[in-house]
């Protein structure tokens, strides 16, 4: 089991975001997240992803309780086991589309040759292998988004967590994403989507009204 969080909560002053939200993942799993827009997904998604203390309730990443580990702890625990793609790519604009991809294999300890080598291998998967000495504004949205892709992956993470991945692309951009985050051996996906298309293609599918889940 690569996640369980239990009672997660979230506050905005007296307003509560996100409310018990409990959720297992198994290895490998994928699952889908669909919900009305400002039903407090992105906001799960980033207490999931270590990124947003949660107000209460824990984050289990392999049986360990994550927030209670000290931040430099939860850092590397973040940059072993999670990819992220968010909904703004994010991308670093000096830096080539293999470059960006690369970065999280670096930060890994990966050697500069063997990140740009995996990186390579992820981009010609997305259908970027042409693309993947161009700058970020030399490329389109849904090239960026590629990119921001295999960057998830290219680490090897146990869990990626995807919010609204395909929001802004175009069909064959769409696919091409889903195809690399539902194909990835061994690693579990948490896919936010509004798209009915894209959570069929998940083994499972939550979704959360008014900050609650329900499966």
């Amino acid at each position: 089991m690569i996640l369980e969080a239990l009672a997660l909560a979230r506050r905005l002053g007296t307003r509560e975001i996100v409310s018990g939200a409990t959720l297992a993942i198994g290895d490998a799993e994928k699952v889908a997240l669909m919900g009305p827009s400002g039903c407090g997904k992105t906001t799960l998604l980033q207490m999931i992803g270590l990124l947003d203390r949660p107000d209460g309730g824990r984050v289990m990443l392999r049986g360990r309780d994550s927030w209670s580990e000290s931040p430099s702890l939860r850092a590397e625990m973040r940059l072993r086991w999670i990819g992220f793609v968010f909904q703004q790519n994010n991308l670093i604009d000096h830096l080539s589309a293999r470059e960006n991809a690369a970065v999280p294999a670096w930060r890994g300890g990966a050697s500069h040759r063997d990140g740009l080598a995996e990186a390579d291998r992820w981009l010609e998967r997305l259908g970027l292998a042409p693309r993947s000495r161009a700058r970020t504004n030399e490329l389109s949205i849904g090239e960026q988004q590629r990119v921001a892709v295999a960057r998830a992956l290219v680490h090897k993470p146990a869990l990626v967590l995807a919010d609204e991945p395909t929001g802004s692309l175009d069909a064959d951009s769409a696919t091409a994403v889903m195809d690399a985050l539902l194909g990835a051996e061994g690693v579990a996906v948490l896919v936010v989507t509004h798209d009915p298309d894209v959570a069929a293609r998940a083994g499972r599918t939550v979704r959360m009204r008014d900050g609650k889940l329900s499966s």
